[in-house]
This record gives C-alpha cells, structure tokens and sequence, in this order.
C-alpha cells in the first residue's frame, strides 16, 4: 500500500497515512491509515474491514 499513490475520489487529493482512532461501543482503537489531508475520508484496506475490525466488533458485543 505504501508504494502506491492513492488519491480521494471526493478532492482528488493524495492520500496521506495519519491515525485514524475508530469507536465503537465506548471503546476505540487505532491504526495507521492512507487519510485525505483536505477533507478527512479515510481508506480502509479490506484485511482491516474484514479481520481486526470484525474481530474487536466480536470481542465488544460478547460483553
């Protein structure tokens, strides 16, 4: 991901990594993600959206 220029579909902006915090049920986490630096949309990579995001979302709704 990072040898690849990713731009916003939205401002056609080059996308830069920032930290991104996520929430979900009071509890949050963070990761290292390609963000636009004009308007704030962020990429999320399918592995996050189907594996550390499914697992914590899992992990929080068990409680």
């Amino acid at each position: 991901m990072a040898d690849e220029i990713w731009k916003c579909r939205r401002c056609g902006e080059e996308l830069t990594v920032k930290k991104v915090v996520f929430d979900y049920l009071n509890m949050n986490f963070s990761e290292n993600l390609l963000r636009c630096p004009k308007c704030g949309r962020v990429m999320i990579p399918r592995d996050l959206a189907v594996g550390k995001m499914v697992e914590v979302e899992t992990q929080l709704e068990e409680k």
